[in-house]
This record gives structure tokens, C-alpha cells and sequence, in this order.
């Protein structure tokens, strides 16, 4: 697949760089090198076009992001599973230091980031340790993917996600849950995710840096991620707000999980957490002040409700996509069957676009009555038919799901949606 179809309709690998660059700005060796392999620069990964960072959001960045990355490592090591599952594994060395221990490593990502990390970390990998790691590009919404992709994987399996879950919605983070739950069932293990927090971890870690200045500062660091990645960041209802009543907000998202099949454990991020390099770039007092307020946040320890311990078969089904398309008075037909996201869009964004350079349309009518699921990059290439097309994009026989999608993401008030 062309990878600048693979990179237009899911920019979001873009702030995988971000992490990468901050974490060779903290001094982790191996990072630095992935960055100078990829040429990454301090102008690409962390300003965007309307913010410029700050030096203590920098700063602040480095220290969340190492924090973060060691700390979620550690837990996985010591869940005492056989394999660990780096969902998204970016551009970070982790496989490294997993491998080196002799723990076998599956590096899952979308296939944009997958070709370009895959080659400048196997570079990094003793050849001995070599058959430890594992790179796959995915979708995380589509469980087929996720199953093929540790089809050969060793339970139980310590799955980890970092920087993920804030940039889904809400009907994105339910299909990650139900196959997280589809993988543990078959595999056994958990599922441990610095995500659920985020917004409380980056003030905790920010108010003794900037101040006065923290929440300026974090609202240029929320849309320097969304610059990057075209999504609205932590809008879902297992993305924890720190906003109002947080007790309340917790239990809202462990109730989410619950209706899911899963259960969480908080563990303490202060309890868990190494040696941070970064705390040398701030004064001794700002150091310790971060280092207690780790106490008041946690990483979640995610596994599979007790009382649901069989394997549902109905998870398992193969959504497979299928597309059927014709053009009639410069109008574009087609016919959607099964999931679009981020594996299936480019097709169908390559579709049009070749249609679109031989015919002059005006309108895109799109059968949805076999359309299963559509996911964010699925959305964005209707935007993109939306607005080179002059009478835009309508949409016939929506199921409910999907048409709940819409509703959830504002799609239904920007696309022609039929009743």
C-alpha cells in the first residue's frame, strides 16, 4: 500500500516521534539512536503548525515521557508474563531491553509506523535475541488483525499501552476493550495502560516546572497533539479527566471497562517507578516535588472479569471488508461491506482518488447497509470526499452502530446521512 495513503488517513503515528525524540532527549542511548536513524529533529516532532513548545513544556515532556516509559516497563516485567505486547510500540526501543532478558517481545503498531520503526530498531537487536522480537502493523479496533498478529505468541501475555487512548473515541476505545478481552481470554494475562490517567499525571508533573503558567502550558501541549495527530485528544469515556470530581470520573471509566468484561487494579506509579534521568534537568526541590505527587497517580492493571472466563466465538467473527463502486451522472456509487479503519481506508481513499482523476464528480453515494464498523481514519477519508466533491457525501442504510459513530463524532451533522 502507498505510504502516503497509509500516512493521510491516520496522521496520529505522527506523535510517536514526539515520544521517541523526548525520550532521546532524556538520555535513553538506544532512543538516541532510533532518532538519529530516522533523522528526527527537534522543529518535526514536537513543535506543529500553531504551537511552538515552550522550554519548560519540553522540560515537563521529557520528564512524563521517561517516567512513563520506564515505569510501564517495569510492571510488565513484573507481571511474570512469557511475552510482552507493546500496543502501540512507536518508534521506542523497548524491544531492546525486553529482549535482552530473555522475554519474547510483539512490537504492534499502524502499518506507517511498523515499516519505518521496525528496520531502525531490529538494527539496535543482538542477533541472538533477534527471534525474540516481533513487529506487526495493525489496527487496534480490529480484532482479526490483533489475533493474526499473535497467532504465535507464548501466554500469558503482559499487554501495554502507552499514548493510545486519548486519541480514540469513544466506539474506538469499546472495540480496543473487546479485543483486549478476546486476547486475554485466549492467551491469559493482563493488560497494563499508563493511559487512563493521563491528564492527572501531566499536571502533577507540570505544576512544580511551570507554575503559575502549568495550564497554558498544558493546553498547547493538548493541541500540539491534536495538530499531529487530527483527532480530538482525551474525549472518551475511559480517558480519566482531571477535571471536577476525579473520584466520580474514575468510576465512570471503571464502570466502562466493567460493561466490557474487565476489571483494573491503580498501581501506583511512585511505587513502581525507576531511576527518571530526566529529574537532573530540573532543580532538587522540583524533583521531589514530582516524585510525591506520583503517589496520587496510577498506570491500571487491566484483566478479564472472573465470571466470564469463556471464549466468546462471537469475537472472533472476521469483519472482512469488501468494496463494490461504479460511477453514474458524475456521481460515485459504492457499496461498504464489513470494517473500515485504518488497514481498510487507504483502499478505499485510492479508490476515489483514481475515480476522482478521470471523472469530474460532484457527489459520493455510499451504500452502508453491510458497513459493520468505521473507525477515525475510515471517518477522515469521507471528510476528504466530503470536501472535493461539490455536493459532498451521502450516506444510505446505516445501522445503528455505525450510526451511533456518527452521532459521537459530530459526522452526522458535516455528511448527507439518510434516514
Amino acid at each position: 500500500m502507498d505510504q502516503n495513503l497509509l500516512e493521510r488517513v491516520n496522521p496520529v503515528f505522527n506523535t510517536a516521534k514526539m515520544t521517541a525524540f523526548q525520550l532521546a532527549s532524556a538520555g535513553v542511548k538506544d532512543a538516541a539512536e532510533v532518532a538519529e536513524k530516522l533523522s528526527l529533529s527537534f522543529e518535526e516532532t514536537q513543535n506543529s503548525a500553531s504551537v511552538k513548545v515552550a522550554p519548560e513544556q519540553m522540560t515537563a515532556n521529557v520528564i512524563l515521557v521517561e517516567t512513563r516509559w520506564r515505569t510501564s516497563a517495569a510492571i510488565a516485567e513484573q507481571s511474570g508474563c512469557k511475552t510482552i505486547v507493546d500496543l502501540p510500540c512507536g518508534y521506542t526501543p523497548r524491544a531492546k531491553a525486553i529482549s535482552q532478558k530473555g522475554i519474547a517481545y510483539y512490537g504492534l503498531d499502524l502499518p506507517v509506523a511498523i515499516s519505518e520503526a521496525e528496520p531502525a530498531i531490529l538494527s539496535l537487536i543482538d542477533d541472538d535475541k533477534r527471534s525474540l522480537v516481533h513487529f506487526c502493523g495493525v489496527d487496534a479496533t480490529n480484532g482479526e488483525s490483533l489475533k493474526a498478529a499473535l497467532k504465535d505468541a507464548e501466554g500469558p501475555l503482559c499487554i501495554t499501552t502507552e499514548g493510545l487512548l486519548m486519541y480514540f473515541t469513544d466506539s474506538e476505545v469499546g472495540a480496543l476493550c473487546e479485543n483486549i478481552r478476546m486476547i486475554l481470554k485466549e492467551h491469559g494475562g493482563c493488560w497494563v495502560t499508563a493511559d487512563t490517567e493521563p491528564g492527572l499525571q501531566y499536571i502533577l508533573t507540570m505544576q512544580p516546572i511551570a507554575g503559575d503558567r502549568f495550564m497554558e502550558i498544558m493546553m498547547k501541549s493538548k493541541t500540539a497533539a491534536e495538530d499531529k495527530s487530527d483527532v480530538n485528544v482525551g474525549s472518551n469515556s475511559l480517558t480519566v479527566s482531571p477535571q471536577g470530581d476525579v473520584a466520580e470520573n474514575m468510576k465512570k471509566a471503571m464502570m466502562f471497562l466493567a460493561q466490557h468484561g474487565l476489571k483494573a487494579e491503580r498501581m501506583i506509579v511512585a511505587d513502581y517507578m525507576p531511576e527518571v534521568n530526566s529529574f537532573s534537568t530540573v532543580t532538587p526541590d522540583q524533583a521531589q516535588a514530582i516524585k510525591q505527587n506520583m503517589q496520587k497517580c496510577a498506570y491500571w492493571k487491566i484483566t478479564v472479569m472472573d465470571t466470564d472466563m469463556a471464549v466468546d466465538t462471537a469475537d472472533l467473527r472476521a469483519e472482512s471488508f469488501d468494496m463494490q463502486a461504479s460511477v453514474a451522472n458524475d456521481t460515485l456509487n459504492l457499496c461498504l461491506k464489513g470494517r473500515v479503519d485504518t488497514l481498510t481506508a487507504p483502499k478505499m481513499l485510492a479508490l476515489y482518488e483514481r475515480v476522482k482523476a478521470e471523472h469530474a464528480l460532484s457527489s459520493v453515494e455510499i451504500d452502508c447497509s453491510e458497513l459493520e464498523y468505521i473507525s477515525s481514519a475510515g471517518l477522515r477519508v469521507l471528510l476528504i470526499m466530503q470536501k472535493g466533491c461539490p455536493n459532498g457525501v451521502t450516506l444510505t442504510g446505516i445501522h445503528q452502530v455505525v450510526r451511533e459513530i456518527l452521532e459521537q463524532t459530530g459526522f452526522d451533522a458535516i455528511l448527507d446521512v439518510a434516514e
